[in-house]
């Protein structure tokens, strides 16, 4: 009986897990919708069967995709661009992934349009780092991190690429320039 009753409550489990369709816009850690970051690049075109795939540079008598591909939905809106750890290499795992459309989010609601404000309010801040015309802000425990151009900081930020800049000196109200997800071999590796 009572075996019966803990069979009974997994099948039930099961159908209802089955039952919930994934979202293909939620970003988590190691997948974005149906991409997980154990997809190799030639597989891409099976995950986005319904979308539109463009090879950027497209490899002569290629068995497949391989190098960077973006990612268009059958309306013609740009999603994703994805880039391979090696391009010439089919078999080679998605490293980086630049999204385009707002209707990716984390499941704190991160988007491509949220505000350095939102990113404050929800998440810990790893790492800022400065380049010449933005800066790079990482976040600890996710693969999303965020570009945000110098004009978008106070003035005294903006020209000295030397200058280490702080999250608390980030205004609340600055907007994104590229919302990326980036996942590294490496660590995968570490893992195994």
């Amino acid at each position: 009986m009572k075996k019966t009753l803990i069979l009974g409550t997994l099948v039930t489990l099961l159908f209802i897990q089955c039952g919930k369709e994934k979202d293909p816009f939620l970003i988590s850690n190691g997948a974005i919708g149906n991409l997980t970051k154990d997809i190799q690049v030639k597989q891409v075109d099976s995950i986005f069967a319904q979308d539109s795939i463009v090879k950027l540079n497209p490899i002569e008598n290629a068995l497949g995709t391989q190098g960077e591909v973006e990612v268009y939905d059958k309306d013609g809106k740009k999603l994703l661009l994805l880039s391979p750890s090696n391009e010439n290499d089919p078999t080679a795992k998605i490293s980086n992934i630049q999204v385009f459309d707002e209707r990716y989010k984390t499941d704190k609601g991160l988007t491509l349009n949220s505000t350095f404000g939102d990113v404050k309010a929800n998440y810990t801040i790893s790492n800022v780092r400065t380049t010449i015309r933005s800066i790079v802000v990482f976040l600890e425990e996710t693969d999303v991190y965020l570009t945000i151009e110098k004009v978008k900081l106070p003035e005294n930020l903006r020209y000295d690429p030397s200058l280490e800049i702080d999250a608390t000196q980030i205004p609340d109200d600055a907007t994104f320039k590229y919302f990326m997800i980036g996942w590294d071999e490496e660590e995968e590796g570490k893992e195994e």
